[in-house]
């Protein structure tokens, strides 16, 4: 069979989910981008609503649905803390039944399916940069475990249908993606250190700020997605930019770029955040051919043009 297909993307009002659909349907795909709305923004997705080859459903992963799919992607997750620790058993049960019932949606249809996973698979790692062979350090009964061991449940499962089922896989370890379409007061780092530049406010650090972190573009990593979908791997994958800064360097660069004398705070260490996180991204550049091209200045800036446009609104 070939293109084009017919995609079946969850989360897919969301930030990452919304640039995926633009790039599937500007290549002349069909979607049916499926969204509960908790995170998900109709904003984001309806300039495509009316188009003949998309389709919008207002479901929740949790419950099972029925569709004719040649691919799933399933994204569906809120990913900021303050989301998923929102209701973390809703968190759980998306990671867990949400992911069940795509795979055997998969199974019945004969659909290959992207998981997208997280780097916080890896936990509070004890090996610096992070392989996919390695296996994680997670608090299993810690605040963000709802969203940590979910994953991992999930990619389990995935692998289980695998090897039972041959179901199509493609597992995504996605590390921190920043850009536009980002939810203003999602409470992650570049949001959060965007938003208060722009508005002249003191930029608020958690811990010492030598914590280090790795961000891609989304429109990298949307590319990454689409090239791992295509390939012939399961996964996992770690997808990121390896570019690695810490906290306190990532909120000077802001404020330099600000052209604002802005002050920073320092709030105490949140509960299992990871002191250091970088993608080792060899098996992506082996088997998809693909690095990040967008530094993290150039991305600072369209993400702030994007911020201070939502603003005005």
């Amino acid at each position: 069979m070939s293109p084009p297909y017919r995609n079946l993307i969850t989360g897919g009002a969301g930030f990452l989910g919304s640039h995926l659909i633009d790039r599937l349907m500007q290549s002349g795909e069909e979607v049916i981008c499926l969204d509960n709305f908790f995170t998900g923004r109709r904003q984001n997705i309806e300039h495509w609503i009316g188009n003949p080859s998309f389709e919008l459903i207002r479901h929740d992963v949790t419950e099972p649905i029925m569709l004719e799919v040649d691919r799933i992607w399933h994204l569906a997750c809120p990913a900021s803390p303050i989301h998923y620790q929102f209701n973390p058993i809703k968190t759980a049960k998306t990671s867990f039944l949400g992911t069940y019932n795509m795979l055997g949606l998969a199974r019945r249809v004969g659909a290959r399916i992207l998981f997208a996973s997280t780097s916080e698979v890896y936990g509070e790692p004890s090996i610096h940069p992070q392989s996919e062979n390695y296996r994680g350090s997670v608090n299993p009964i810690g605040i963000r475990s709802c969203y940590d061991e979910g994953k991992r449940v999930a990619e389990s499962l995935c692998y289980d249908y695998m090897r039972m089922n041959n179901t199509q896989i493609r597992i995504a370890r996605i590390f921190n993606t920043y850009g536009p379409r980002m939810i203003l007061d999602d409470g992650r780092l570049i949001s959060n250190l965007l938003l208060q530049s722009i508005r002249g406010e003191e930029l608020t650090i958690y811990g010492n700020g030598l914590q280090t972190r790795s961000f891609c573009f989304v429109d990298d990593m949307i590319d990454a997605l689409i090239l791992f979908m295509n390939s012939a791997h399961p996964g996992p994958m770690n997808l990121g930019n390896p570019e690695e800064l810490s906290v306190l360097d990532i909120a000077k660069l802001i404020i330099s770029k600000s052209g604002k004398e802005l002050n920073l705070r320092f709030l105490d260490k949140l509960e299992d955040d990871p002191i250091k996180r970088k993608p080792l991204i060899e098996l992506a550049i082996k088997e998809l051919d693909w690095e990040p091209k967008i530094s993290l200045i150039e991305g600072l800036d369209i993400t702030r043009n994007y911020f201070q446009e939502m603003l005005l609104k």
